[in-house]
């Protein structure tokens, strides 16, 4: 089975992402923003840890009223930009397309099924270190890997064929439990997206130091256990996933996560989705995410000093 792929926020996700499964002969369609122009007379440029590559060209599009209707469209957004999916997804959908939210932070999916009631929908979790660096310029530091987990997909081949396009695109992809790879992966965002931007710094300074490295320490148990106690026997995180998460942390080129990239460009904060979700849901369970409820409150002050509400 041949998919059409709809690639919608072309940055250092879905440019990485969507260029790998170009690169390998899928049928991708790129929306661009501010550098559609660019992108469109000289292509797109992947630096990466694994081999460097440049797409002379690619189906480039500034609108989405003028893409194809696609089998899925991988939706690499920030979650922040979230509301404009309302305009953006229906000319993309048939009947029977998956929308992928590859964003970070939970509820997404819940948000997006109220938008589209019966919509195929279906999450992922990249673990990468990449950014965009310049216009049609997408720099690939470290890892990449991608899970995927179904929410409302009715079709569990077409997600089986997603993971099969990632992998022959050398892309290292599994099928998880949604909600419990969302949770996973909120062991790593919740303490070095928001640290970084408190403490102004990047995540090898915050693990050189014994003090900041113990709180993150700390907040990924926290994290951990809060998902355990949502789980509730349904699906659980061993505490030792903490500290495999901060030897591949210690492993990784250092680094500026995505948050912190907003901070410094003045963008709003993904605090919404990556705090303020789990914590209610830690509370509507019952445990007190005490350490990750006074970094969403410094991130909301932080956010508040740059942002006009």
């Amino acid at each position: 089975m041949s998919l059409k792929y709809a690639i919608i926020g072309t940055g250092a996700i879905g440019g990485y992402y969507g260029a790998r499964l170009a690169k390998v002969g899928k049928d991708v369609h790129f929306l661009l923003h501010s550098d559609y122009n660019y992108v469109k007379q000289h292509g797109l440029r992947v630096d990466s840890v694994d081999g460097d590559f440049t797409l002379a060209a690619i189906n480039a599009y500034d609108s989405t009223k003028d893409m194809p209707r696609c089998d899925v469209v991988l939706v690499c957004l920030k979650s922040t930009n979230n509301h404009l999916l309302k305009n953006l997804l229906p000319p993309l959908l048939h009947k029977d397309t998956l929308v992928i939210l590859i964003q970070n932070g939970l509820g997404l999916e819940e948000d997006l099924h109220q938008e589209f009631p019966g919509l195929h929908i279906a999450g992922g979790l990249a673990f990468i270190c990449s950014s965009k660096v310049g216009e049609g310029h997408i720099a690939h530091f470290d890892y990449g890997k991608l899970n995927l987990g179904s929410y409302s997909c009715k079709d569990i081949n077409i997600l089986e064929q997603v993971c099969s396009d990632l992998v022959q695109a050398g892309i290292e992809t599994q099928i998880l439990e949604l909600e419990l790879a969302r949770w996973m992966k909120l062991v790593w965002n919740i303490p070095y997206n928001g640290m970084t931007v408190v403490l102004n710094t990047a995540t090898d300074i915050l693990m050189n130091n014994p003090s900041t490295y113990t709180l993150l320490r700390d907040m990924m148990l926290e994290v951990i256990r809060a998902a355990n106690y949502v789980g509730k026997g349904r699906f659980s995180i061993p505490e030792s996933y903490a500290d495999q998460m901060l030897e591949m942390t210690r492993q990784m080129t250092p680094y500026s996560p995505s948050m912190k990239l907003d901070f410094d460009s003045c963008r709003p904060l993904e605090i919404d989705y990556i705090y303020t979700h789990p914590v209610a849901e830690a509370g509507k369970a019952g445990y007190e995410m005490s350490r990750v409820s006074m970094l969403e409150k410094q991130l909301r002050f932080i956010q508040d000093q740059y942002i006009k509400k």
